[in-house]
C-alpha cells in the first residue's frame, strides 16, 4: 500500500492547521516540542482524535463503534486500505456535528501518509499504541453505563487504555530522541503510566457532570470525590517525578511535560474550590489563565525547584481535599 504523496509539506501543513482546530490546548503544547518529534506526536495525537471521535458518537451503538474502531486499526496497520474506513465512518458519522473532527477522518490518508514518514521504530510504537487505545476503548464502551465502573482496579485501567498508554508512547518517542532521558527512566517505566493517567482522572472529574447528563460515567462507583482526588494526586505526585527525569537540555520536551502536568493541578485545584457543580464550564480553565500559565512555563521548566515549588502550593489544597 502506497501512502507516499509528492508534496509531504502540504501534508505537514494540514497536520498542523487541524491541530488547531480539534485541540487548542495541544495546539499550544506540541509546536513546544522539538521539530523532530514535534511531528510524531502531532501525528500521534491526531491518531489518537479519531479514535476518540468515534468513540464519542452518542447516536452510533457500541456495535458499530467497535466495527468502525476496527476499521481504524486495520487502516493504520495497513491491513486494509485507508478508504475502506474513511467511506463507511463518514456515513456513519454524517449526523455528527463537530465538522473539524469529520474534516480529519476525511483526510485519514493525509494523517497516514505522515505517519509512514517517520521513524520505524517510532511508527511501531504508534501503532502498539493505537491498537491497545482502540482496542481497550471498544471494550469500556461495550458495558458503560451510568452506574460508573466497578472499581478502582478498572478505572485505572479505563485510564490506562486512554492515556496511560500515550504516556508510555511519549516515553519511548522521548526516549529514541535522546538517550539520556532513556537511561534516567529506566526502571521507573511505571511514572510514565501514572503521567498519562493523572490527565485522564483529572477530565473525568472535570467531565464527570456531563457525562452523567447523557447516561455515562467513568467514576469508580465504590469511590468518594475525595478518594478519587486522593488517587489523582498520588498520579500527579508521580507525573512530576516524571518530569523531573528528563534531562534540562531537553527544555522543550520538559515544557510540553509541565505544561500538561500544571493545567491539569489546575485544573483539579478549581474542582476542589466547589462543593459541587453541574457543567464543565464550571471548572474549565479560561483562556486568561491557560496562556499565563504557558508564559509561566517558558522559566519554570528550566528549574526542578520552581516546578516542585509550583506544586507544593496549587496543589495544597488539592491534598488536603484528598486526604479530608
Amino acid at each position: 500500500m502506497n501512502y507516499h504523496d509528492e508534496n509531504p509539506s502540504a501534508d505537514l501543513a494540514y497536520q498542523k492547521t487541524i491541530l488547531g482546530s480539534v485541540s487548542r490546548t495541544f495546539a499550544l503544547t506540541i509546536p513546544l516540542l522539538p521539530p523532530p518529534i514535534e511531528k510524531v506526536v502531532g501525528n500521534t495525537y491526531l491518531l489518537c482524535r479519531i479514535i476518540d471521535t468515534i468513540e464519542d458518537a452518542a447516536e452510533l451503538a457500541p456495535e458499530a463503534k467497535y466495527h468502525l474502531s476496527k476499521l481504524f486499526l486495520d487502516a493504520v496497520l495497513g491491513k486494509i486500505p485507508v478508504t475502506s474506513f474513511v467511506s463507511p465512518c463518514l456515513e456513519a458519522l454524517k449526523n455528527y456535528p463537530n465538522q473539524d473532527e469529520l474534516d480529519l477522518i476525511s483526510h485519514t490518508p493525509t494523517v497516514l501518509r505522515i505517519l509512514h514518514t517517520c521513524p520505524t521504530n517510532d511508527q511501531l510504537a504508534i501503532a502498539r499504541c493505537v491498537s491497545i487505545m482502540s482496542e481497550g476503548m471498544s471494550h469500556f464502551h461495550s458495558k458503560q453505563s451510568q452506574n460508573g465502573l466497578s472499581d478502582l482496579n478498572e478505572f485505572e485501567k479505563y485510564c490506562y487504555v486512554v492515556a496511560g498508554v500515550v504516556g508510555e508512547l511519549l516515553t519511548t518517542i522521548f526516549s529514541n530522541y535522546c538517550p539520556e532521558f532513556a537511561k534516567n527512566i529506566k526502571g521507573q517505566e511505571a511514572l510514565a503510566i501514572a503521567f498519562g493517567q493523572a490527565l485522564q482522572m483529572t477530565n473525568i472529574l472535570k467531565d464527570s457532570e456531563a457525562d452523567q447528563a447523557r447516561g455515562v460515567s467513568w467514576k469508580p462507583r465504590d469511590m468518594s470525590e475525595s478518594e478519587l482526588l486522593q488517587v489523582a494526586y498520588q498520579k500527579l505526585v508521580e507525573s512530576l517525578n516524571y518530569i523531573l527525569l528528563i534531562p534540562k537540555p531537553e527544555f522543550g520536551i520538559r515544557r510540553f511535560c509541565f505544561l500538561a502536568f500544571g493545567l491539569a493541578v489546575m485544573t483539579l485545584n478549581l474542582i476542589t474550590k466547589r462543593d459541587s457543580f453541574s457543567q464543565t464550564q464550571e471548572v474549565k480553565l479560561s483562556r486568561k489563565m491557560v496562556l499565563a500559565f504557558y508564559s509561566f512555563t517558558s522559566i519554570a521548566a528550566n528549574s526542578n525547584l520552581i516546578m516542585k515549588l509550583f506544586f507544593r502550593l496549587v496543589g495544597a489544597r488539592l491534598k488536603r481535599a484528598s486526604t479530608a
